[in-house]
């Protein structure tokens, strides 16, 4: 691995005391970026993710902030837009924007009240809106579901031209979307063989669409279980899991997840460092107590094998 990997943390939801002492101490230790969920309703608790990175902001000085993914189809893409230039520009610049279309879960989009059928089409011109109202000056725009002349996003986004915009997914619309329309791609519960097939896909949509394949880059946000054995990583995750996505989760903890010893989750995370992947978000399958404890032996212990 010559060029440099960096290394993310996925945060849950905690109480504000405990979220920004984590965050604090997440900094310290060196990971690269702060990385949250997105869900409007949901079956166990997550905070709303321009929100959640908004509060990160304020009280980190370094760390990239990121979504993984953000759900984009559940706004609308004028609002997301200004949203994510304010936190874009009152961090500094720090935000990476990983976005998808979601459809797991029917009440959100009845919350929202947003066609779910539509979610993709919705994503896709929400991509090209934001960027439009993000290079600045007055915009117009006339698509199927934003009109308006003459808008402005003002203050701007710190970074020029906005944040990265990632696509999540793993359906063949998905990859179309990040070769055609992201500056990256950010995939999720995918084998680093698996990732292989989709970046090359991914790249050759770019290359389609007479963009610069090389330019994209690519994120993988994984589960990762740091215990004394591998059976006991695999039993503790496989059970998490199995609970939040209600369904056995065994056979996918043992092959989409990075489990045991630190020696172990190095050599599991370097498959995926081979596979083209540059940004690593770790995301730990024990209790929501144990974050801290798992991320400072992430840091102690595991990453300074791969760096």
């Amino acid at each position: 691995m010559s060029e440099r990997i960096s290394f993310g943390a996925h945060l849950a939801a905690m109480p504000p005391d405990d979220l920004r002492a984590l965050a604090l101490r997440v900094e310290a230790w060196g990971y690269d970026s702060l990385w949250v969920p997105d869900h409007l309703s949901f079956h166990y608790p997550i905070y709303e993710a321009l929100t959640h990175l908004a509060y990160l902001a304020a009280v980190t000085q370094r760390v990239r902030l990121g979504t993984a993914v953000f759900l984009l189809p559940l706004r609308a893409a004028g609002l997301a837009a200004k949203q994510i230039a304010t936190v874009d520009a009152l961090s500094g610049g720090r935000v990476i924007l990983g976005v998808g279309v979601g459809g797991e879960w029917k009440v959100e989009f009845d919350l929202a009240g947003v066609p779910r059928e539509k979610r993709g089409a919705r994503a896709n011109e929400a991509i090209v809106v934001m960027k439009a109202l993000w290079r600045g000056g007055a915009t117009d725009f006339n698509g199927a579901f934003s009109h308006f002349r003459g808008a402005r996003i003002d203050p701007p986004p710190a970074q020029p031209g906005g944040p990265p915009v990632l696509v999540g997914g793993r359906s063949e619309a998905a990859l179309r979307r990040a070769g055609r329309l992201g500056d990256g791609y950010l995939s999720y519960v995918l084998a680093p063989e698996g990732i292989r097939e989709s970046l090359e896909r991914v790249r050759r949509e770019a290359e389609e669409g007479g963009r610069d394949p090389s330019a994209l880059t690519a994120a993988h946000l994984v589960f990762i279980t740091v215990r004394p054995t591998y059976e006991a990583a695999l039993d503790e995750a496989a059970t998490i899991l199995s609970a939040r996505y209600r369904q056995d989760f065994r056979e996918p903890a043992r092959k989409y997840c990075v489990l045991g010893t630190p020696a172990d989750c190095a050599e599991q995370l370097r498959h995926y460092a081979d596979a083209g992947v540059r940004h690593l978000i770790l995301s730990p399958i024990v209790p929501v107590a144990q974050h801290p404890e798992q991320f400072e032996r992430i840091a102690g212990e595991v990453l300074p094998a791969l760096r």
